[in-house]
C-alpha cells in the first residue's frame, strides 16, 4: 500500500471515531452527519496535512487531529453548498446530498454539527499549548469570511453574472473559497512538524497554487466530465452562469493556466527535496484527477 492510500486509510478510521453514534439520539441527524462525511471523497484535505506533517518529522497520531477537523469543515461547507439556498444540488460524491437523502433543516443542522465537532476534535490534538491555538487559530481563519465563507458569498454575487468578474476577481474568489481550506490543511501539518518561518512561507506558496489549481481543474471538468465520473452535477456552471475559467478565459488558456500552476507549486516545493515528495504527488493529482 502507497503512503498516500495509508494516509487515505488512516483518515477514514479516524472520521469514523470522531462522528458520533449513528445509533444514539438523535439518530437522523447523527445518520446526516455519517452520509455527508463518509460516503467517499478524495480526502485531499487529510492527506495534504499528513504529507506536510511528515516531510517535518510530524507522527501520524499528532496528525490525525487536524486532519479530521478539516475534512469535517470541508464536509459541512459542502452540505450547506448543496442547499437550494446556496447551489441546490441533489448529488454529491455519486450519492443523494444530504438535504435531499434526509431534509433541508436536518442538512443545516449536520452541517452546523461538522462545523462544531472540527474544533472539538482540534482541540484534542496532542501538540502542545502554543501549536494548539495556532491550528484552531488556522481552521478558523480559514473558515470564516475571511477564507472559505467569504468566497462562498463572493461565488452566491456573481451566479448569473459570471461573465462580470475579472480573472484577477475570479483567482481571489477560489482563493478564499477553496484555497483557504487547502493552505490551511498544509499549514496545520507543518506546524505540528515545528516547520520554520521560511518553510512555512514556502508551502504556502505551493498550497496558493493548488488550491487553484484544483478551482481551474474543477471548472474544466464541469463542462468535460459526466455525472457520472464526477459524483455530482456536470454542467452546473454554464447552467448557472457561474464564473469560471473557461468561460473567461477559453478551455485552453485554462489548461495552460494549469501548466503555470504546475510549475508555480515545483518551484515552491523544491527547496525541500525529496521530504516533498508527497506533496508533489498530491500537487499531481489535483491537476491530473478525472472528478
Amino acid at each position: 500500500m502507497s503512503e498516500l492510500a495509508r494516509w487515505r486509510e488512516r483518515a477514514d478510521v479516524a472520521l469514523q471515531r470522531a462522528l458520533p453514534d449513528p445509533h444514539s439520539p438523535p439518530q437522523r441527524l447523527h445518520a446526516a452527519m455519517h452520509h455527508a462525511v463518509l460516503l467517499g471523497g478524495k480526502r485531499m484535505r487529510p492527506l495534504l496535512v499528513h504529507a506536510a506533517g511528515s516531510a517535518f518529522g510530524a507522527t501520524a497520531d499528532t496528525l490525525d487531529a487536524p486532519a479530521v477537523a478539516v475534512e469535517l469543515i470541508h464536509a459541512y461547507s459542502l452540505v450547506h453548498d448543496d442547499l437550494p439556498a446556496m447551489d441546490d444540488d441533489a448529488l454529491r460524491r455519486g450519492q443523494p446530498t444530504v438535504h435531499v437523502a434526509f431534509d433541508e433543516a436536518t442538512a443545516i443542522l449536520a452541517g452546523d454539527a461538522l462545523q462544531s465537532l472540527a474544533f472539538e476534535v482540534l482541540a484534542s490534538t496532542d501538540a502542545n499549548d502554543a501549536t494548539r491555538v495556532e491550528l484552531l487559530r488556522t481552521l478558523a481563519v480559514a473558515s470564516g469570511a475571511a477564507g472559505m465563507c467569504g468566497g462562498q458569498a463572493l461565488d452566491l454575487a456573481a451566479t448569473g453574472n459570471g461573465s462580470s468578474l475579472t480573472v484577477q476577481q475570479l483567482e481571489r474568489l477560489h482563493s478564499l473559497k477553496t484555497g483557504a481550506l487547502i493552505r490551511a490543511a498544509v499549514r496545520m501539518g507543518a506546524l505540528c512538524g515545528g516547520a520554520s518561518t521560511d518553510d512555512l512561507e514556502r508551502l504556502d506558496r505551493y498550497a496558493t497554487a493548488l488550491g487553484l489549481a484544483f478551482q481551474v481543474r474543477d471548472d474544466i471538468l464541469d463542462i468535460e466530465g459526466d455525472s457520472a465520473t464526477l459524483g455530482k452535477t456536470a454542467g452546473k456552471d454554464v447552467a448557472q452562469d457561474k464564473a469560471t475559467f473557461p468561460a473567461l478565459i477559453g478551455l485552453d488558456a485554462s489548461r495552460a493556466r494549469l501548466d503555470e500552476l504546475r510549475g508555480a507549486m515545483d518551484d515552491a516545493l523544491a527547496p525541500l527535496g525529496e521530504r516533498a515528495n508527497a506533496l508533489a504527488a498530491l500537487g499531481r493529482m489535483a491537476i491530473e484527477r478525472d472528478r
